[in-house]
């Protein structure tokens, strides 16, 4: 990987300034309170470049990626834009030896990150996923509970939900083909937490759908109404996940870890619940309150990484490791069978 002598020297830019959550705003405020230097966007809708304009004085705007790459200087770039155009954009630039930031997810298949492994490689440039959820304070406390003190005994199984009965949105991540599914949004920071419990190889992947029940559409193109995935790790544990439209009886807590002591629920609400038998059978529930969320060391683990201070965190290959099980799952599903995973 490239090294620069000091933050500051680490212009950056971003891919995408939609009004939609407004990201773009979002990472540059990041990156910048990293030390790193706010240089250029790049947007198709030139309504957002003005307001880019006006959050970032003297900022440098495009439309043409091929302009920004000659002219701009960026040395890292954001990606921010649906998900089946993260891994042709990031290979544009990986490929000149500008370091890359993408949204969740990576991308869509297993294969396309490996061609993004395989560029960053090749040209020294970074690549990482902006998994922020990774300092959440949800997760932050289960490591220390589960995995630092062992409080519910060895892990044995986890089950991670999230849904209700839902119509999709009007807008593309209702698209399959262009967000990847049901299970590519909410499923990949789901699977984010749980692989960093569950610390073990995948091996294989059974996945599920249900075809949509809503008449959304984005163009031609919908999405399904739940999508169910079962993961086999080399350790003996199990995960499900589901993400669903069509739930009419939502479960408590969106992630369930089980151990042979008790089991760990993640409470939407900020807060955990640890639930436990003793050999009468008598139950013990304890609730507390997660920290608070520490998601500012996502880029400032970047900028210490592009400066030599520290290893990168979220690499490529850890940012891969959600997006083979998604892939898998969808081909699965498909194909109506349990597949193999070929895990790194």
């Amino acid at each position: 990987m490239k090294k620069f002598k000091k933050t500051s020297d680490i212009k950056v830019g971003v891919v995408g300034y939609g009004g939609a959550y407004n990201m773009g705003k979002k990472h540059l405020e990041q990156m910048q309170a990293a030390g790193m230097i706010p240089t250029a966007v790049l947007e198709i809708d030139e309504s957002r470049l003005a307001v880019a304009k006006e959050d970032f004085p003297g900022i440098q705007t495009y439309t043409s990626i091929d302009k920004m790459i000659k002219e701009s200087g960026i040395k890292l770039v954001a990606i921010i834009t649906p998900h089946n155009t993260h891994a042709k954009l990031a290979m544009k630039f990986l490929k000149q030896g500008i370091s890359v930031v993408c949204e969740k997810p990576l991308a869509i298949t297993t294969a396309e990150c490996d061609a993004m492994i395989k560029a960053a490689d090749l040209s020294g440039a970074l690549l990482s996923t902006y998994h922020n959820r990774h300092w959440d304070g949800c997760i932050l406390e289960a490591m220390k509970r589960i995995v630092d003190k062992g409080e519910i005994g060895e892990l044995v199984k986890v089950e991670a939900r999230m849904g209700g009965f839902n119509q999709p949105g009007d807008w593309w991540r209702s698209s399959q083909s262009i967000s990847g599914g049901i299970l590519y949004d909410w499923g990949v920071h789901f699977l984010e937490y749980c692989l960093q419990v569950i610390d073990a190889g995948i091996t294989e992947v059974s996945g599920f759908a249900c075809k949509s029940i809503w008449d959304t559409k984005w163009g031609d193109d919908t999405i399904d109404s739940e999508g169910y995935a079962v993961i086999r790790f080399d350790s003996g544990v199990w995960m499900d996940l589901t993400i669903s439209n069509v739930d009419q009886n939502v479960k408590d807590g969106f992630i369930e870890f089980t151990g042979t002591k008790g089991s760990y629920l993640m409470i939407p609400g900020d807060k955990y619940r640890i639930i436990k038998h003793n050999s009468r059978k008598q139950k013990t529930i304890v609730e507390g309150p997660n920290p608070k969320g520490k998601e500012e060391l996502y880029y400032k683990n970047v900028a210490d990484a592009l400066t030599g201070k520290a290893e990168l965190i979220i690499t490529g290959e850890w940012s891969r490791r959600p997006i083979q099980i998604l892939d898998l799952a969808v081909k699965s599903a498909n194909q109506g069978k349990a597949l193999k995973a070929k895990y790194k």
